[in-house]
């Protein structure tokens, strides 16, 4: 659902909350799960605590095009709550934007609701949308195996 220029998502995952948390904060995760069908994720910074920040890149795989962008994070509640800033390195793109992940616990693992707002005029909210869908399907690949140890 969008509205204007802000996009909301939700989707139950079959993982604990602080399975989830972790794979919006942990660098390698984030690579696994975060670019959209088509991309590849580079983090060149990462540092996970309020009033830290982050650096990484969207990659389009198919034509090499680089979209750089960086945010700080501005609230961290474990297994919970996660409120970061995002800004795209393209003037083109410009604006700050500011995303927000909600976790709550539910009978089969976690309810995950993403609020994105303030996306630049470039971006279709449509587009955004569809982005999300594609990485949220990549992190239920990610979160919801239950792989022993070992394994």
């Amino acid at each position: 659902m969008s509205t204007d220029r802000n996009v909301h998502l939700h989707r139950v995952l079959r993982a604990p909350p602080e399975r989830v948390y972790r794979a919006f904060l942990e660098p390698d995760a984030i690579a696994k799960w975060n670019a959209p069908y088509g991309f590849t994720a580079r983090i060149h910074e990462m540092d996970a605590r309020v009033g830290g920040g982050y650096r990484m890149s969207f990659i389009n795989f198919a034509t090499g095009t680089q979209h750089d962008f960086s945010g700080e994070y501005r609230e961290l509640d474990p297994g919970r709550r996660i409120v970061v800033s995002d800004r795209f390195d393209d003037p083109a793109l410009g604006g700050e934007m500011t995303l927000t992940v909600t976790l709550d616990p539910v009978s089969c693992g976690t309810a995950l609701d993403i609020l994105q707002e303030g996306l630049p005029e470039a971006i279709p909210p449509e587009l955004c949308v569809l982005g999300w869908q594609e990485s949220l399907t990549l992190l239920a690949y990610l979160v919801e195996p239950e792989i022993p140890d070992g394994g």
